[in-house]
């Protein structure tokens, strides 16, 4: 079965780096700039997992997770944040509006193949 995730970030080259580490994992992989552009793609990506960054312009991941979590698409899909923000009060916050997991950029990219295949369940 090969994964289908919805990558979440406002900077192109995280974005690029995120197709292609992904894609050599062999995981699906659709692209969104912004929390506005991924709840627009949602229900084509019919993604297995949603890796988003926080700090976006037009709608933040915090508000990404929030409209997923309250929607019909896919409120149960994981969500795993990917982010250069550590701070214990986010990482608090995301788990409250309902993300899986975090993870700190800039991301090894072994650990990151890995954590996606295990909160997943593949």
């Amino acid at each position: 079965m090969t994964l289908r995730i919805l990558a979440v970030d406002d900077s192109l080259t995280m974005r690029e780096m995120l197709r292609q580490t992904l894609t050599e994992a062999g995981f699906d992989v659709m692209l969104a700039e912004d929390g506005v552009d991924a709840l627009h793609r949602l229900p084509d990506a019919d993604p297995d997992l949603i890796l988003t960054d926080l700090n976006m312009p037009k709608m933040d991941g915090f508000g990404l997770i929030d409209a997923v979590r309250k929607g019909d698409v896919a409120p149960r899909v994981p969500i795993l944040v990917l982010t250069t923000e550590s701070a214990t009060s986010l990482k608090e916050r995301a788990r409250s509006a309902g993300a899986t997991g975090w993870i700190t950029k800039p991301f090894d990219e072994v650990s990151l193949v890995s954590t996606i295949r295990r909160v997943a369940a593949v």
